[in-house]
């Protein structure tokens, strides 16, 4: 007899396998492309930071924890890319390694 918990996994697995994706878009900050620093482990996210209604890009960088701003314009828009700041200066999270 099979585990009912497999049977589900198996059922699951089957639907995610079937989502299909859009292609992937090559986003750009201003005028130039969205980039990330070596090895490229970045964390972006959308989120409407700056409350104005529309999402903003933040993308962490590996490096020093720092985290890129991209303003949303509107759409697939952003702005160009500046630091996050806290107090004035470039903001850090501390890594965990």
């Amino acid at each position: 007899m099979k585990s009912p918990i497999l049977t589900t996994l198996l059922c699951s697995a089957s639907f995610v396998a079937a989502t299909d994706f859009e292609n992937p878009v090559r986003l750009k900050g201003g005028n130039e492309f969205v980039r990330v620093e070596s090895p490229g482990w970045a964390a972006p996210c959308l989120a409407d930071v700056d409350g104005d209604g529309k999402k903003d890009l933040l993308v962490g960088q590996f490096s020093k924890g720092k985290i890129r701003f991209f303003k949303g314009l509107g759409g697939t828009r952003f702005a160009a890319g500046e630091w996050l700041k806290a107090d004035g200066k470039v903001a850090e999270v501390p890594g965990v390694w």
